[in-house]
């Protein structure tokens, strides 16, 4: 059996990469594709008990470099009990966050160096890099009305980050997205939902 396909959304927060996941995955169903959605931190029983850990609390409950330990270790269940058995029977994984979130956050957010994140994730989830990733692009003032309305009901960690480290995550982003272009696209979020699930699969046709 060919191995699946694992694809990535990724981006600043309120950009839409959940709303995305759903509709890709009802996109990619309704062409006869095995597909499993998930997310991280999450998508393993090891691993959503990890998130509630990451994702509660006060912005200051974790140092970046306890955040990327968290990540890591969450990131190698998720990856050996969901997501490689999924590739490995043919299917497509679409994931909502994976490595370059943690190389974002933790590296253009907090600090840590690209290499030491690349590195836990060769000990924690040999170095498993998506096929696609796609970088969800939005402007700032844009995202926070976005995040306004989300989280109406209170924020969690990561979308309580200040706006400087915002700033850099973004950054960080367009960065790793520029220096590996065969795997990264980069997507227009400002569109309506509906354009850019269509620029989304109009990038994966090639594979359908």
């Amino acid at each position: 059996m060919n191995r699946g396909r694992f694809i990535t959304l990724e981006g600043g927060e309120g950009v839409g990469k959940s709303t995305q996941l759903r509709a890709l995955a009802a996109a990619l169903e309704a062409r006869g594709i095995d597909v499993v959605a998930t997310r991280e931190p999450g998508g393993s029983a090891g691993a959503e008990a990890i998130r509630s850990l990451l994702m509660e609390g006060n912005d200051d409950r974790w140092d970046a470099r306890s955040e990327a330990l968290l990540f890591a270790a969450a990131r190698a269940d998720h990856v050996a009990r969901t997501i490689r058995p999924a590739l490995e029977r043919g299917a497509w994984v679409l994931c909502d966050r994976f490595v370059d979130s943690s190389r974002a956050y933790q590296g253009g957010g907090g600090g840590i160096t690209d290499a030491d994140l690349l590195a836990l994730h060769g000990i924690g989830s040999q170095g498993l890099l998506p096929d696609r990733t796609f970088l969800l692009t939005l402007d700032t003032a844009e995202a926070a009305r976005r995040l306004a309305v989300r989280d109406a009901g209170g924020v969690d960690r990561m979308g309580s980050k200040p706006a400087d480290y915002q700033a850099r995550l973004a950054a960080r982003f367009a960065e790793i997205a520029a220096a590996e272009p065969d795997r990264w696209r980069t997507i227009d979020a400002r569109r309506p939902a509906d354009a850019v699930t269509a620029a989304i699969i109009a990038e994966l046709e090639s594979w359908l």
